[in-house]
């Protein structure tokens, strides 16, 4: 007799083009999931962000956080609103808030081109992109958020932060990251980002990467400055597999890896820790076409995905990965079949591209 395995899931859909797209990757993921069959996912709607603060005076209420935590995987969309903002003058970021709550140090940021999608480089290899940035995601510059200093409107200062225990847990993530890709046939190569030249606090980082990497034999490595890195990106980014780096500069990386493959509309990330983990479009709440029905669903699907393989890995369940591979491969068909954005010349929007993932997960052999 089978049996059907069950997850919890948290939804938080956020704010403005979250609000539209969290229904549909829950569909796509659904379809999927059903196709593969052998799990079912149950999901619980969760408040917060900049609308959740304006009604309550809190972005991310207590029961909010408990319900997260009791949940087997974390799925967000998208908050914040430009005109809404802390006291500060900061915006409104519950993600940001979840990764300290939730311990959540590895942000996984894909750069993967997905066929069919225009790349902004001349050079046919810009087009068949495949690297990962890994982000430290709860200290580097980071660790300021709502805590920086304004003295007599004269000058301010924010923090940076870089400790062994969380420098060692992010590094040791990226290699293990490369090791499964490698596993796969892919390079087994980690770069280390930092700017080492100039801050110690980065040569402190560099540091613990150099001792780390004696635990990964198997992998090659290299060092790039930030700056380096940044022309690297436009000029040769296919050299890249693994990128480990800071908060701050995997935040603009990670923007700038979107732009290589169409927009922030095709990039997914996570935020993971030992225990939880949340799963995110890279794009935020965009209020300049909420509502139009033109906002590109894809990054969520593709998060959604990530959500099904990290479900997979953490409780040895293969039919989360099939159905991972099930969305990817469906998004891909889309794009190598004609659809066409907003952002990259089309006037297609949710329900079209929605609509099209799901026809495919019904075509597509699960892989």
């Amino acid at each position: 007799m089978s049996t059907t395995r069950e997850f919890r899931i948290a939804v938080f859909p956020g704010d403005g083009i979250g609000l539209e797209i969290t229904e549909p990757c829950m569909a796509v993921v659904d379809a999927a999931v059903s196709r593969v069959g052998g799990i079912r996912l149950a999901y619980e709607i969760l408040p917060a962000g900049a609308g959740t603060y304006q009604q309550f005076g809190t972005a991310l209420p207590d029961a909010s956080i408990e319900a997260a935590r009791a949940a087997d995987a974390i799925l967000l969309a998208a908050a914040g609103l430009p005109d809404i903002r802390y006291p500060d003058g900061t915006e409104i970021a519950p993600q940001i808030e979840l990764r300290s709550i939730l311990d959540l140090y590895a942000g996984v940021r894909p750069v993967r081109s997905i066929p069919g999608v225009p790349s902004p480089l001349a050079d046919p290899r810009g087009s068949q992109l495949d690297f990962i940035v890994v982000r430290e995601s709860t200290e580097g510059l980071f660790v300021s958020h709502r805590k920086g200093t304004v003295r007599d409107d004269s000058e301010a200062e924010d923090r940076l932060l870089i400790t062994r225990n969380g420098t060692e847990r992010v590094v040791d993530a990226a290699m293990r990251i490369a090791e499964t890709r490698m596993a796969g046939g892919g390079r087994g190569h980690v770069s280390c980002v930092d700017k080492a030249n100039v801050f110690a606090s980065y040569a402190f980082f560099r540091k613990i990467f150099d001792e780390r990497v004696a635990l990964h034999p198997r992998l090659t490595v290299d060092h790039v400055y930030i700056d380096a890195s940044t022309l690297d990106f436009v000029g040769r980014p296919w050299r890249f597999d693994v990128i480990v780096t800071e908060n701050m500069f995997g935040d603009i990386l990670s923007d700038l890896g979107a732009g290589l493959i169409g927009g922030m509309g095709f990039a997914p990330s996570a935020d993971i820790g030992d225990r939880y983990a949340v799963f995110q479009p890279c794009h935020g709440t965009a209020p300049d076409i909420a509502g139009q029905g033109r906002a590109n669903p894809t990054a969520m699907f593709l998060s959604g995905a990530m959500m099904l393989e990290w479900l997979a890995e953490q409780h040895d369940e293969p039919n989360a990965a099939t159905a991972a591979a099930t969305i990817r491969a469906a998004v891909d068909e889309t794009f190598a079949n004609g659809m066409r954005t907003w952002e990259i010349g089309g006037q297609s929007g949710v329900r079209e591209v929605t609509d099209a993932v799901l026809s495919r997960i019904k075509e597509v052999a699960p892989a």
